[in-house]
């Protein structure tokens, strides 16, 4: 796992360089071209177009940076040992495996999993549940569908949490929902980042991608979370196109959000999203988004032989 690679590097006072990213040259306009801004889970999601049809075009819009400093990592397993928190939130898997891998580096495992066992845990969805399970923490409480901040909330509603101490482990920059609904029941709430979101360090890919979206050159874009549209729309911005690229996406390129919260941040730029699953999953989004394609593609094609024939 790339972060924890770091994370092991920097917990022995190492330096980390980056690698190059891999290119793919670009995909024939003769199958659907799908703009990809995923960066973790790109090789999968890549995967999934071109099982179903679709040339991906994968350019990652985030960096996960991690926030680690030894001692602070070293206090906050001290404080879960001594049992200083009786409520551990945990929004994302990401975190989950970076804490134990963490944990592990430091030789204090064990005792992190007799720690986690202990007291209530809370996951925002099925990656957290999942990682915490494998480590052999089943969690206390898991978020429905559609894993967003207002099912964790829900989660918690029958867990009494005023004037209990609460750990919450956040993802890429803080959730001010679940955050200021924590403090309003009176938590004591103590917020932790493991990683951050950033742009990554060289952006001429996001660039080429922005100018392709407003020339029409890509047939679709798959938003599987929100700091992927922000990002594309700040380097938007950043070249003055910003306009242009909302309207390609209004117009002319089809728009796949993976779930409620990923369509509210488009939507709020005046965008809305052709596409969205049932499930708030990758394969349901690529099944959805090669389907309305195909549907599209067939529209236009009937449309246009009734155009010859007139």
């Amino acid at each position: 796992m790339y972060l924890a690679a770091v994370a092991r590097r920097l917990l022995k006072g190492g330096q980390m360089t980056m690698a190059p990213i891999r290119t793919k040259s670009t995909p024939a306009r003769s199958r659907p071209v799908v703009a990809l801004l995923e960066s973790r889970m790109k090789s999968e999601l890549s995967r999934l177009v071109e099982k179903h049809g679709g040339a991906p075009l994968c350019v990652p819009a985030v960096h996960e940076a991690p926030r680690i400093e030894a001692e602070a990592i070293r206090e906050l397993l001290d404080e879960l040992g001594r049992g200083d928190y009786e409520v551990v939130i945990f929004m994302t898997g990401v975190a989950v495996s970076l804490l134990f891998e963490l944990a592990q580096e430091l030789g204090r495992h064990a005792e992190l999993v007799t720690a986690l066992r202990a007291v209530t845990t809370v996951c925002r969805g099925p990656k957290p549940t999942a990682a915490l399970r494998g480590f052999g923490v089943p969690p206390t409480f898991s978020a429905r569908e559609p894993f967003t901040a207002a099912e964790l909330i829900d989660a918690l509603s029958d867990v009494e949490i005023a004037g209990r101490p609460v750990l919450l482990f956040n993802y890429g920059e803080r959730s001010e929902t679940l955050s200021e609904t924590l403090l309003a029941r009176r938590a004591e709430l103590k917020e932790f980042w493991l990683y951050q979101w950033q742009l990554p360090s060289e952006c001429s890919a996001l660039e080429a991608l922005v100018r392709r979206i407003v020339a029409r050159d890509v047939d679709a874009l798959a938003i599987t979370c929100q700091i992927q549209f922000r990002h594309l729309y700040q380097i938007a911005e950043r070249l003055d196109l910003g306009r242009e690229l909302l309207d390609a996406l209004r117009n002319d390129v089809v728009v796949a959000a993976v779930g409620p919260t990923c369509r509210a941040i488009i939507e709020v730029h005046g965008v809305r999203p052709h596409v969205m699953p049932e499930h708030p999953k990758m394969g349901p989004l690529v099944m959805a988004l090669m389907r309305h394609l195909d549907m599209k593609e067939g529209a236009e094609r009937r449309a246009a032989t009734v155009t010859l024939r007139n």
